[in-house]
C-alpha cells in the first residue's frame, strides 16, 4: 500500500522559489560595494550609481514577486 506525501509545495513551486531567491541574492550583490579607498574622499558616482540605486532594488522586488508567485501557484 502506497503512502502519499502531504507536501505543501510541488516541485514546480520549489523551483520558482529557488529562482526567486537567486534573483534576490543577485540584487543584493549588485547593491553591495561603493567603498572608497580613501576615507576622506566621497565618490558620489560609485555610491549613487544606476546599478545600486535602480537596478538592484528592481531585481530584489522582482525576486519578491517571483516568491509570491511561487507560493500562490496552484499545483496541477
Amino acid at each position: 500500500m502506497e503512502m502519499k506525501k502531504n507536501n505543501i509545495f510541488e516541485k514546480d513551486n520549489l523551483i520558482w522559489m529557488l529562482i526567486g531567491i537567486i534573483v534576490i541574492a543577485l540584487g543584493a550583490i549588485l547593491m553591495a560595494g561603493g567603498k572608497s579607498t580613501d576615507p576622506n574622499v566621497f565618490d558620489e558616482s560609485s555610491v549613487y550609481s544606476t546599478r545600486r540605486i535602480t537596478l538592484a532594488p528592481l531585481m530584489i522586488m522582482a525576486g519578491l514577486l517571483i516568491e509570491v508567485y511561487a507560493i500562490m501557484k496552484k499545483s496541477k
